[in-house]
């Protein structure tokens, strides 16, 4: 396996193509705007017009694209990745999207010899940077085998959840219990602010106790500097939690943290907030 197409080259997938090309791969991109994207075509990834034929020919294609809007037609069209990819080719979506969507696209791509994987990760643009990603993978285990030196460059946790669209429940999972840390934090930073502690003292005295998360060690620091570029979208984020609301709804279950949360990040992206960083929260308690 040594082709790889990878559609969708943004915040997070500018990294990852970067470690794939450190790791040995030939690596051809597309995404929407080439502008955005001249970099890593300056270090040696090969532009492709459209996801045609960035898809043909190539040994695996990775998607890393922004809505399952974009994915189902990135995968599904007929200019798309199944009907292009080489029969016997891995096709491993790694956005935050749908479950059932990713049960569609398996079934499609077993119809037409195509291995399909919902791969979606957590670690932000850190992680992408340093190939330290989580990646919860659904789909085929044999699949999942054979694509262990892609995802050997990109993720240090990487664990094979079951069938297909069990990557992305477990991602749903996930950005659950971000919800409660992420706000937690904003909550423990701006509670220590108006009762005058010295903030960072105060991240010093508990990140290393019980209380302790990523976010904390990783997006309070930021928050602390006013530094509120996206890691990870506000309105990609709104997209996962509205996603794990359907999914919590159809199992009848009431989600109280994240229905609130979710509220806050919409108030938030109705004020034009929406291209900010998630740890930009911290503005909401502080009153936009």
């Amino acid at each position: 396996m040594r082709k790889i197409g990878f559609i969708g080259v943004g915040v997070m997938g500018k990294s990852m193509v970067r470690n794939l090309m450190k790791g040995g791969f030939d690596v051809s991109i597309y995404s929407r705007t080439k502008s955005k994207v001249e970099d890593v075509i300056s270090e040696g990834a090969v532009w492709r017009p459209d996801v045609r034929s960035c898809a043909a020919g190539k040994d695996a294609v990775i998607t890393m694209v922004g809505y399952p809007k974009d994915v189902e037609e990135a995968y599904l069209d007929r200019d798309g990745i199944i009907e292009n990819a080489t029969p016997g080719a891995y096709v491993i979506d790694m956005t935050t999207s749908s479950p059932v969507l990713a049960v569609k696209i398996y079934m499609k791509a077993r119809e037409r010899g195509v291995f399909a994987l919902d791969a979606p990760v957590s670690g932000g643009d850190v992680g992408a940077k340093n190939g330290t990603l989580s990646i919860m993978v659904g789909g085929d285990r044999e699949a999942f085998d054979a694509c262990q030196p892609i995802f050997a460059c990109l993720g240090k946790n990487v664990i094979h959840e079951g069938n297909a669209g069990t990557g992305q429940h477990t991602k749903m999972a996930n950005q659950i219990a971000l919800a409660g840390a992420i706000s937690g934090v904003c909550e423990a930073v701006e509670y220590s602010r108006r009762v005058g502690l010295d903030v960072q003292t105060m991240l010093d005295s508990v990140s290393q106790g019980a209380a302790g998360s990523w976010q904390m060690s990783n997006m309070a620091p930021r928050m602390l500097k006013g530094d509120f570029a996206p890691g990870f979208f506000i309105k990609h984020y709104i997209k996962d939690m509205n996603i794990a609301v359907a999914e919590a709804e159809r199992v009848s279950l009431n989600m109280g943290i994240v229905n609130h949360v979710l509220s806050m990040y919409e108030e938030m992206a109705e004020k034009g907030m929406g291209d900010l960083g998630t740890q930009a929260l911290l503005k909401y308690y502080q009153g936009f």
